[in-house]
């Protein structure tokens, strides 16, 4: 009874004009910026997060507004993928396997409409899922003391970088890089300044949101400027669109397998949307009695993956609202934007913000609806905006970008410091070392500190206090195997890309 009283609350939150409006603007937004080959949830949310408080939206309505966002990006993804060969993000990399060779089959309408009806079932279940399993987390996470939550932290670090890097060294080079940047600034507990080097500017730190536009917004600017849009879709045609009911209907079982287990991978920290995608994939070609047709158009092969990095994504929001550790490289933006809000996610939250937590599982119920309106008849409208000249896109997201850091803090330094960055995420994406480890080094470096130093205080220096649960024990197990596992992993990620190709 409990459930349905905090879920009313939360329509009665998402269901006014302007959080509609942001809901069903946030979606068109995101599903264009997931359908730009490169481009993905992370840079798209990340890109946007300053029009949030250029429009000087409240946190209920800034959350809104980027979930939307985020959702919108993981049902676009498909389209570059399925028209071009090429993934609008990692996470649709699965999904080019059999879209493409049924689009040069001549059904790419097909493949769009069944991967957009699978997109739809995995992230409407995933957001049933975080509406069951968030407020029972967020119970367990008061067992949780400083030396869990210094173990939680270390979890995090430990996988997040995974598969989106080649060398898990690089990873590691980037998380304690990130973790150098947190310690810019006052010390919380001495007051000492840190790394300022005299300057006034970074006695606060760096703004982590200077510095997530910046390593994913400008970043991608220059790579384009590189590129000169070669990626650029132009060109693209399509057929008569058509529902294809009957593929529908033997591929459902598949998308509800395929949401089961990218649930429970997008849960698990640093697992995220494209283990989930690929675990899903190949779950459905191993119980499939055709194999051989997977990677020659088998539709099953689009509504998997589809379905599991959807419902990935909405499991990667659990461990973000109620422990207060992003579960992708999307949600660690996305916490940035809560912190910056003045929410802390964790526990507390759904007591002392419900409006909050239930307003935005409320506007994922809706915006599910509205994608899956908008990727059957608008798909076409979709292609035609892929071949925007990035001589167009390239001065938007830099207005955006500018407008959007100096409305925060009214700072010109922030501007070059974010253009540093910028050039940081370049030289980053040049010799392939990860940008989220940096990303989730600055957000949860001054928490990770001061779990060590509140461990360390309780335990009067005793070291094995941070192994005194088993909880604790447990997370740093579960850190260790997340480190060394994707060195494993990654052979086997890269063996079903080739039929693709």
């Amino acid at each position: 009874m409990e459930l349905f009283n905090n879920l009313a609350q939360g329509f009665a939150v998402a269901l006014t004009l302007s959080n509609l409006f942001l809901a069903v603007g946030g979606c068109f937004l995101g599903t264009i910026i997931g359908s730009l080959p490169g481009l993905g949830p992370s840079n798209g949310v990340a890109i946007l997060i300053p029009l949030a408080f250029t429009l000087g939206l409240d946190a209920t309505e800034a959350l809104v507004l980027m979930t939307s966002v985020y959702y919108g990006a993981m049902y676009g993804g498909r389209i570059s993928s399925i028209l071009l060969n090429i993934p609008g993000d990692e996470p649709a990399l699965m999904t080019t396997l059999d879209g493409y060779p049924m689009a040069k089959k001549g059904r790419a309408g097909d493949a769009l409409v069944l991967s957009g009806v699978a997109s739809f079932v995995g992230a409407l279940l995933a957001t049933v899922g975080l509406m069951l399993l968030a407020p029972i987390l967020a119970r367990i996470a008061y067992l949780f003391g400083p030396s869990e939550y210094f173990a939680l932290y270390l979890l995090a670090f430990c996988t997040l970088g995974g598969l989106a890097s080649r060398n898990q060294a690089k990873a590691a080079l980037a998380a304690m890089l990130g973790l150098g940047i947190a310690m810019i600034g006052l010390d919380n507990t001495t007051g000492l300044p840190r790394f300022t080097y005299g300057e006034m500017h970074l006695m606060d730190g760096v703004d982590f949101l200077v510095a997530i536009v910046g390593l994913f917004a400008v970043s991608e600017v220059f790579v384009f400027i590189e590129s000169h849009g070669k990626n650029s879709a132009i060109g693209v045609t399509l057929d008569k669109i058509t529902v294809p009911f009957r593929d529908i209907v033997r591929c459902f079982p598949a998308m509800l397998r395929a949401t089961g287990i990218g649930f429970v991978a997008g849960i698990l920290p640093g697992a995220g949307a494209s283990l989930g995608s690929f675990l899903a994939y190949m779950a459905e070609k191993s119980v499939a009695r055709d194999k051989d047709s997977f990677g020659t158009g088998n539709p099953r092969g689009v509504a998997a993956p589809e379905s599991g990095n959807n419902a990935a994504a909405g499991g990667a929001l659990v461990p973000m609202l109620t422990l207060g550790v992003p579960g992708s490289g999307t949600t660690a933006v996305l916490l940035a934007l809560l912190l910056t809000l003045n929410i802390t996610p964790g526990p507390l939250l759904f007591e002392e913000r419900p409006e909050v937590v239930w307003g935005l599982i409320a506007a994922l119920l809706i915006a599910n609806f509205v994608l899956l309106i908008m990727n059957v008849p608008m798909v076409r409208l979709f292609v035609t905006i892929l071949s925007v000249p990035p001589g167009v896109l390239l001065p938007g997201i830099m207005m955006v970008s500018f407008a959007g850091i100096y409305s925060l803090s009214g700072s010109a330094f922030d501007l070059v410091l974010m253009i540093i960055f910028g050039l940081l995420g370049y030289l980053c994406r040049k010799i392939d070392v990860p940008t989220v480890p940096i990303i989730l080094g600055i957000l949860l470096g001054n928490k990770m500190e001061d779990s060590l130093r509140r461990a360390m205080v309780i335990s009067d220096g005793d070291w094995t206090y941070l192994f005194s649960s088993g909880i604790s024990v447990g997370l740093w197990i579960a850190a260790i195997a997340g480190f060394v596992a994707p060195i494993f992993l990654r052979p086997l990620l890269k063996k079903p890309a080739q039929p693709g190709n």
